[in-house]
Order: structure tokens, then sequence, then C-alpha cells
């Protein structure tokens, strides 16, 4: 659709008309809200009524005591070790995901900054490890975690976490430090800093986009991670929050669907805060990721 406009000079030229892309776009993100929210509603409507009234009548209706979401959010937290799984699960994010970008920043500054001979060739040789994929890993590692005593402790879960996510880490801050012009280095190593503060003072403030991109991005894949979690703990305490889920549908029968549907909940939530709070701060670090890498 295009109309016709008189440009000066007497010249003619075709303007798109796009005033029917707009509620395109609302239509279109009004449908991507609904199939979110949807799902959501489920989840949260679920664990408000009892297994009875649940199993009596639609699952879309509401909830008559919408206050037993507290028994059943109770139960699950004391049901197949959720609790102790959902604090653990905190720990590895936390701890795994700041680790990863510290050490993942470091060797970005080394590779850009610093006179590192072969510092692409080490680039590549950490960032291979992405390549793969994680099932290959899963024997080596759990022969070498046996051997070595790391297995089912809190240490052997950190560690690993912290070494699965720090190729990504290096990958993302090492093209955001390739960008910052050297002049700024240069202007502080005549002000007398040394290359560990102009890393601390000046790359890692200018790199806080990135950094908040990779923290939510890296705590949110240790968080929902199962598969290592089950192999390589076995105890609550640290077993993390995924692999506890799992073992709430061996008692399926004996809870009912409300109690799972609560621990799911309880699982659903950290992830659902971070992006709620700090979605700006995802929405502008990815700007300037996809700009800079």
């Amino acid at each position: 659709m295009t109309e016709l406009t008189e440009a000066p000079f007497g010249t003619s030229f075709a303007r798109p008309r796009i005033g029917f892309a707009r509620p395109a776009l609302h239509v279109w993100a009004l449908t991507l809200a609904v199939v979110w929210l949807v799902p959501l509603f489920l989840l949260v409507i679920t664990p408000m009524k009892t297994t009875p009234e649940y199993q009596g009548a639609s699952q879309w209706a509401l909830p008559h005591h919408p206050l037993e979401i507290f028994h059943n959010l109770k139960a699950a937290w004391t049901t197949a070790g959720l609790g102790p799984g959902f604090v653990v699960s905190l720990s590895y994010g936390l701890v795994g995901a700041a680790l990863a970008i510290l050490c993942g920043s470091l060797g970005a500054y080394a590779i850009t900054r610093l006179p590192v001979r072969l510092g692409f060739l080490w680039f590549i040789l950490v960032f291979s490890g992405t390549i793969f994929p994680f099932q290959m890993y899963l024997i080596p590692l759990f022969k070498m975690y046996t051997d070595t005593g790391l297995y089912d402790t809190w240490l052997g879960m950190a560690l690993f976490y912290t070494a699965i996510a720090i190729p990504f880490c290096l990958f993302v801050l090492r093209g955001f430090f390739a960008t910052i012009p050297g002049e700024v280095q240069d202007a502080a190593r005549l002000d007398g800093a040394g290359d560990f503060r102009i890393y601390w003072r000046i790359f890692l403030p200018l790199a806080r986009g990135p950094i908040a991109v990779l923290f939510l991005f890296q705590f949110t894949w240790i968080w929902n991670d199962l598969l290592f979690g089950l192999v390589l703990s076995t105890s609550d305490g640290i077993r993390p929050i995924m692999p506890s889920l799992l073992g709430m549908q061996g008692i399926y029968a004996s809870t009912g669907p409300p109690i799972l549907l609560a621990g799911a909940l309880i699982g659903s939530l950290p992830t659902l805060l971070r992006f709620l709070f700090l979605g700006r701060y995802l929405l502008r670090g990815l700007t300037l990721t996809a700009g800079k890498v």
C-alpha cells in the first residue's frame, strides 16, 4: 500500500504507508502474551486447590479456597528434599555465575589487552568446550569425581557449574573488551595505573550491561540443570532443585497434582523474579552485546 507524495520541484515519489503494521504488531504481541500467560495461570491456580477439588472439577475452574496454596507449598517444600534443593541451587547459581564471569572477564582482558602469546589460540581452546554435546562429559566427569572425592559434595557441584559457564562468559566479554578504544588503557597507564587496576576500575564498570546478561543467563542455566545434578549428586542438601522436582513425580499418586505443581511454582519463582526485576538490564545488555560481540 503506497501513496504518491508531491516532492519539491514537482517530483512525485511513493511513500510507504506503514500505519497498518502497528495494529498487526500489537496483535502479535498480545498473542505471545496469552500463550505465555495461560500456562502460568494454570501453574498459579492449581496449587490453590486441594486434591479432591482438582480431581472433581475442570482444571480451569477457580479455586474455592485460595489460601490452600500455603499448605501445598509447605508440603512441597518438605517433600523429596525440595527445600534443601532450593537453597543449594540458589548457592550454585550465585557462586557459579559470579565466579564464571570473574574468570571469563580476566581471560578476556588478558587475551585482548595483554601481550599474551597465542592469545587467540587460548581463546579457541577454552571456547571449544562448548562445541561438543554435554553428554560426552558425563562418564569421564563421573569417574574423575568419584576418584577425587568430589562426588556428591557442594564443592564438586560448584566447581562444575563454574567451569561449564566460563567459555560463554569468555566469548561475550572478549568481544566487548575488544571494542574499548586503546586510548583509554593508554591514558590510564600514563596516570600510573597497573594492568589489574585498569581491568578492575575501567573495563569491568564499562561491561556492566554484558555482565548483567551473562549473570541472568548463567544463573538460569545452572538453576534449570537436571542432567548433571542427577549424575553428580545423590543426597539432600547437595542435589539441586530440578532433580528434587523429578523425585516428586515418584510420589505423585500420594501427594496429588496441586502439591506437585506447588513444587514447580517454587522452582520457577527465582527465574520469574529475576526477569521481572532485572529485565531492563537484560534488554540493555543484549543491545550492547549484539552490537559489539
